[in-house]
């Protein structure tokens, strides 16, 4: 598997790990995600944005490595094999999620295209400099939560409060409020309506080769250390 720095040195960037997943208007907000559908061909495993040591030691080399070598990877091959064929081979991923989402007969099509557009996001929703909120989205935080303490803790509740697998979102809703929520297994924010700005992958091999069945520890270590606000903050727009 290449690095992200064998990325780095042919030029990609994140906006090139987005764009590789069809995620390319995530890096100026979702509102701008094109609606037309990709070029024809297989919806493609996007580079890490940063190398698999990078998230070290609150994520190990040797997770990221089964986490985004095997899962990630496992659920864009899965993916490409179930579109083929069908009217859904050149749409874009979001186009996929979507068209896909509560129907009985495409819910394996579902399943593994929210995992790809799920995880491709949580990548980017991490950064192994970490930082603090500014400006608008500071603002936003301070009036929903009543500051970063705030925000931690209902994020960690609901991460960890989700029963089984799932995911731990930071979201916006149309009239740009902020607030958390959880979706189990593959389910999505972007078919409910909300902007997700940051989230939480709390499925089992996310942490479990570092944290065993410590989920909070992982989570709390996630909040502290690792989200991306930059990332969160055009997200908001």
């Amino acid at each position: 598997m290449s690095s992200s720095s064998d990325h780095a040195r042919r030029g990609l960037t994140r906006r090139d790990f987005l764009a590789a997943a069809g995620l390319a208007g995530v890096a100026v907000g979702l509102g701008a995600w094109p609606r037309a559908g990709r070029a024809a061909g297989p919806i493609a495993l996007p580079p890490l944005p940063y190398d698999e040591s990078a998230l070290a030691p609150v994520i190990s080399a040797q997770t990221i490595g089964f986490h985004y070598g095997k899962h990630h990877k496992g659920y864009v091959d899965n993916l490409n094999k179930l579109i083929q064929g069908t009217d859904l081979a050149d749409a874009s991923l979001e186009q996929i999620v979507k068209a896909t989402a509560g129907v009985a007969d495409k819910t394996a099509i579902f399943n593994n295209a929210a995992q790809v557009w799920n995880h491709t996001f949580y990548w980017n929703s991490l950064d192994p400099a970490g930082g603090a909120p500014s400006g608008r989205l500071a603002s936003a935080i301070d009036a929903a939560f009543g500051g970063m303490d705030g925000l931690k803790k209902a994020l960690k509740d609901i991460s960890v409060g989700q029963f089984g697998s799932g995911w731990g979102w930071l979201v916006a809703d149309a009239e740009g409020k902020l607030k958390v929520v959880k979706t189990p297994n593959a389910e999505t924010p972007i078919t409910q309506g909300l902007k997700p700005l940051l989230t939480v992958d709390v499925w089992e091999h996310a942490y479990y080769l570092d944290y065993q069945n410590r989920r909070a520890d992982y989570v709390q270590a996630v909040l502290d250390k690792l989200l991306n606000w930059s990332f969160a903050a055009r997200n908001y727009g």
